[in-house]
């Protein structure tokens, strides 16, 4: 395989026991805009060039049912998949034509932690353009990991990706050159800690905040910059209880960058990010993010 046999974090699928609350609030409050409505799933996009980065499909619960990432060529999903087969993960889907609306070739596993893990190629871009305040892809995704360092071997030695920094309780995995698309945060249980989306620039991060907060939804961490990263971040919780973020100014990292440990990313006391205003983190957004499970986990 090439260095980096997947090349991005696509699309994310989330469980909703109110789909149309759901669909409501990431049109009209968060910014996506409806592509699609296939199979009782209703796809929405972005304003960059994936077709599609979420999916949302009722539920019984609030749960993320899918993490979904492109992969360079159609031989590197050959390649991968049977790596994914060799490390011991449940096969959910061979590699056949995906049925979702952005199409191309895919597979599905469940990894031994427990998340499922799409992985396509080929499927369908748009014309993607870049919208003030509004996002534009899909910038990482969180996941709780009661055994974070096997989850991060397992990114890395399995799947390609690159350790680019170790907090006290995070791990952050990159797949390009963004510093990371996966987060890995230490947990008692698995399951979704929080979904980013990456807005053109800081002043749209202020901005589409706002518009949030005026819409009843008050900002659970932030606004702020983190330190891994170096990202400003702004978190809410989503109506069903799943943490969601908008973040900019992502870190681009090359081959050259190092990766820095616990003994480096400290704060000062009081303070939870680079330019120390962020207050610090509320108790319902701190209880959403180990509230997510996976679906059927």
């Amino acid at each position: 395989m090439t260095e980096f046999p997947v090349i991005a974090l696509r699309s994310v699928e989330l469980g909703t026991p109110d789909l149309a609350t759901s669909v409501d609030f990431y049109t009209r409050i968060w910014g996506l805009d409806v592509v699609a409505e296939i199979g009782g799933k209703v796809f929405l996009a972005a304003t960059g060039d994936d077709f599609h980065v979420l999916e949302l499909k009722q539920s019984d619960r609030a749960e993320l049912r899918k993490i979904s990432f492109r992969v360079s060529t159609p031989e590197e999903l050959g390649l991968l998949f049977a790596r994914t087969v060799t490390a011991g993960c449940t096969v959910l889907r061979e590699i056949g034509p995906a049925d979702g609306p952005a199409h191309g070739e895919r597979f599905v596993i469940r990894e031994p932690q427990g998340s499922v893990l799409e992985f396509v190629c080929g499927d369908r871009r748009k014309q993607g353009r870049v919208v003030a305040n509004r996002p534009g892809r899909l910038a990482h995704v969180n996941i709780n990991s009661s055994q974070i360092e096997a989850l991060s071997d397992f990114y890395r030695d399995v799947l390609g990706f690159r350790l680019t920094d170790r907090s006290r309780l995070m791990a952050f995995l990159r797949c390009n050159d963004d510093h990371h698309a996966v987060v890995l945060a230490e947990a008692p249980s698995n399951g979704l800690n929080h979904v980013a989306f990456l807005m053109p620039d800081l002043e749209s991060v202020m901005r589409g905040s706002g518009r949030v907060v005026d819409h009843g939804y008050p900002i659970g961490w932030g606004v702020g910059r983190h330190g891994p990263g170096d990202n400003v971040f702004a978190y809410f919780v989503d109506p069903q209880g799943v943490v969601i973020e908008y973040t900019a100014e992502v870190l681009q990292v090359d081959d050259g960058y190092r990766a820095r440990g616990p003994e480096e990313w400290v704060w000062p006391p009081g303070r939870t990010d680079h330019w120390g205003i962020a207050p610090p983190k509320s108790d319902a957004c701190k209880k959403a993010q180990i509230s997510i499970g996976f679906s059927g986990a």
